[in-house]
């Protein structure tokens, strides 16, 4: 539990730390607590073999003075086995669930399905809209893409298990908790589990934005003709920026067309919303590669932090990111007739603009340990969008 602790932070702390702690003491903390996270998955088979071996040390013990006493006693010789308790039965389920919710990449799936409230939200036309019927047209959307995004993370974890090995080798399929044969399973399973609750519920825009996912997402990661889209920097950002926009215009139309049954519209915060995600997807699709330069470069994958340097790649994110921060002052909250889009739209991106860059201050671009951690703040830079942009009127 202590290392779910240490690996996982919550929105509001992850904002707001820099004004509790001095500038170098904060980032020392988040160095320390992302490499000791790194070591732990590391050792982590090591250690539960020797938690096994001290277990099955100390049963053999046990069950040794049980046999003195019963011989002392005269009674029966024989040992009675005893079922496990449910105490062990409750760990290993965590330790599956643990290891599962690590393999799918939490950040990106916890952004993702943010993303899908947001782009919900965005037809919402007054307080009135906020009814059962939105909530069940919101579940069959998250019901139904969240199995297509699991499919994204496990077919590229299948793609890049020998790269993984060297970037991230804490990650299930690369330590070796999951198999391959596991792995292709849930591939498998999570594909056709998200086209058949798909089918099921009905709608054309999700149907339109689960298939183009499936079609994006195997393009970026299996390695066939024409297809492995990873090697090029060009095409990873063209795939980040089709899905970020299919996700959000294709949730909007989901929420407008099928659960309200209204005309087909396209309101400003919409507009705003395709903007925004374009930018992050640039800025993701380039981060990621950061932490990963060891073994892309190893594998021939020529990214853009391979071919020009993580320096230059970790500030144009930072200045494309500051740039668009302004332009939604300028050019959205300052522009907005309702008072309170103006307040929340303005100060909210003056807001994220400042941490961003109080943040990326004390970065150093060439530690594996602090870029990763700096990728895993964007994606919550990206969920605070996604919490700002349904206020903009």
């Amino acid at each position: 539990m202590a290392s779910v602790l240490l690996g996982s932070f919550s929105l509001a702390s992850s904002l707001t730390a820099g004004s509790f702690v001095t500038k170098a003491s904060w980032y020392k903390t988040q160095k320390i607590q992302n490499e000791y996270l790194i070591v732990r998955h590391q050792q982590q088979h090591n250690l539960k073999h020797d938690y096994r071996y001290i277990e099955v040390a100390s049963t053999s013990k046990e069950r040794g003075r049980c046999y003195s006493m019963n011989a002392g006693s005269g009674e029966s010789f024989e040992y009675e086995h005893q079922d496990p308790s449910p105490k062990s039965l409750l760990a290993s389920t965590k330790d599956s669930l643990y290891t599962f919710i690590r393999f799918i990449r939490p950040m990106p799936t916890i952004g993702i399905t943010i993303n899908i409230i947001s782009a919900s939200l965005l037809a919402v036309e007054n307080l009135s809209d906020i009814s059962p019927t939105f909530f069940i047209g919101l579940l069959k959307a998250i019901a139904v893409f969240l199995p297509m995004q699991i499919y994204n993370v496990s077919v590229n974890s299948l793609a890049d298990f020998e790269i993984d090995k060297i970037n991230k080798p804490y990650l299930p399929m690369a330590s070796g908790e999951y198999s391959r044969r596991t792995v292709i399973i849930i591939v498998a399973s999570s594909l056709i589990l998200s086209l058949g609750l798909g089918w099921i519920v009905g709608s054309l825009p999700l149907l339109w934005v689960i298939s183009s996912y499936f079609i994006f997402s195997s393009a970026y990661s299996i390695n066939l003709p024409l297809l492995r889209w990873k090697r090029s920097s060009v095409l990873t950002i063209i795939n980040y920026i089709v899905k970020f926009i299919m996700l959000n215009l294709g949730l909007f139309l989901h929420m407008q067309t099928y659960v309200f049954k209204r005309p087909t519209m396209y309101p400003k915060s919409l507009v705003m919303a395709i903007v925004f995600v374009s930018i992050f997807a640039v800025v993701i699709s380039l981060f990621k590669d950061l932490p990963d330069i060891e073994g892309d470069e190893k594998f021939g994958i020529r990214t853009l932090a391979v071919r020009l340097g993580p320096k230059w790649v970790f500030w144009f994110c930072i200045s494309l990111l500051e740039m668009a921060y302004g332009a939604a002052i300028l050019f959205v909250g300052a522009t907005s007739s309702s008072i309170w889009s103006k307040l929340i739209t303005g100060l909210g991106h003056a807001f994220l603009a400042s941490i961003l860059w109080y943040h990326a201050k004390f970065v150093d671009v060439k530690s594996k340990t602090e870029t990763l951690f700096f990728y895993k703040f964007i994606w919550k830079l990206y969920m605070a969008e996604s919490f700002i942009i349904p206020f903009v009127r």
